[in-house]
């Protein structure tokens, strides 16, 4: 999904853009206006938005979604193994538990495992986009407004109406 996010000088801009993207019927999957710091957000079409609640602009909500997205075949894998570990060994650090109880037991420090290595492993896994955030996020601070699109894979935005704009800053993020 090809994202950019434009960095415009007033919200107008970014209004007065969204309605032309719309007259023009171009398929946008996603809109979002980011305010800048300590803005007016006022009235208008689009409802603004603070940086930090933009999930592609946010590399912490990334994070999360990656560790749970690992923690689903992780914990699984992980108490699996811990159970067939147990089984395996000649061991007998539960004993006192039953055959069944340590096994058991074996399991669920597994899937333990299986969940930290979620958490380890989502957050050694750098984002594409870090530098793409970083100038957007200064340009944020900046007072700058940042207008995101996200169109459908394949279709690229009509840069002559966001060049009627004049934005300031045009950032590509990767694809996501």
């Amino acid at each position: 999904m090809p994202v950019c996010v434009l960095v415009l000088k007033e919200r107008a801009a970014a209004e007065t853009l969204f309605t032309a993207l719309q007259d023009a019927g171009t398929p946008l999957l996603r809109v979002a206006l980011v305010a800048p710091e300590k803005a007016d957000t006022g009235d208008g079409q689009l409802r603004p938005e603070s940086f930090e609640e933009v999930d592609l602009l946010n590399p912490s909500i990334a994070r999360s979604r990656r560790q749970r997205s690992m923690s689903r075949w992780l914990m699984p894998f992980g108490f699996m193994a811990g159970l067939t570990f147990t089984q395996i060994t000649t061991l007998d650090t539960f004993a006192r538990f039953g055959a069944v109880g340590e096994a058991l037991i074996g399991g669920l420090l597994g899937m333990g495992s299986g969940l930290m290595g979620s958490y380890a492993a989502a957050a050694s896994v750098p984002s594409e986009n870090e530098d793409g955030v970083r100038i957007l996020r200064n340009r944020s601070s900046e007072r700058f407004w940042l207008l995101l699109l996200e169109t459908p894979p394949g279709l690229e935005v009509p840069w002559q109406l966001v060049q009627k704009s004049r934005p300031q800053q045009v950032v590509r993020l990767s694809e996501l």
